[in-house]
């Protein structure tokens, strides 16, 4: 059962990000508003479009966070591998199991180390020009 909703879920969510279905959407739209007129601007006509979307929306809702819940949870699993075999941090490793505000002290932390590394290669830079500018020049022969 998984399966099929989770295959079911993504062909939904993949219909429904391509511009031909946004094109129907304007279409059936534009179709109803012109019905208007025929049906009288009637509580049914107005019925029959709020409740059609109203149950699409909600349906459409569980599919596509559905959709981004697998997404995000395979891009972390991703990313952890990659800080597990690479020279990252391991320590970082879990971290989207934490409380926002533990993230987001994390992440000013990492802030703060970028800018300190930023600092530092620009100073070893600024001292590599000097360097060149003071060193005596060779002549080509």
């Amino acid at each position: 059962m998984e399966r099929i909703f989770t295959r079911i879920a993504n062909w939904v969510a993949h219909m429904a990000g391509l511009p031909v279905s946004f094109a129907g959407c304007c279409l059936i739209i534009a179709a109803w508003a012109l019905t208007g007129p025929v049906f009288g601007f009637s509580d049914t006509w107005q019925l029959v479009i709020n409740t059609g979307t109203t149950i699409i929306t909600f349906m459409m809702v569980f599919l596509i966070q559905n959709t981004q819940n697998r997404d995000g949870a395979a891009i972390q699993a991703k990313l952890d591998e990659l800080i597990r075999v690479g020279r990252g941090h391991n320590h970082f490793i879990g971290i989207e199991h934490l409380t926002e505000s533990e993230v987001e002290e994390i992440r000013k932390k990492c802030e703060q180390a970028a800018l300190r590394h930023d600092r530092k290669i620009a100073d070893m830079a600024a001292k590599k020009a000097v360097a060149q500018k003071r060193a005596p020049k060779k002549r080509a022969a």
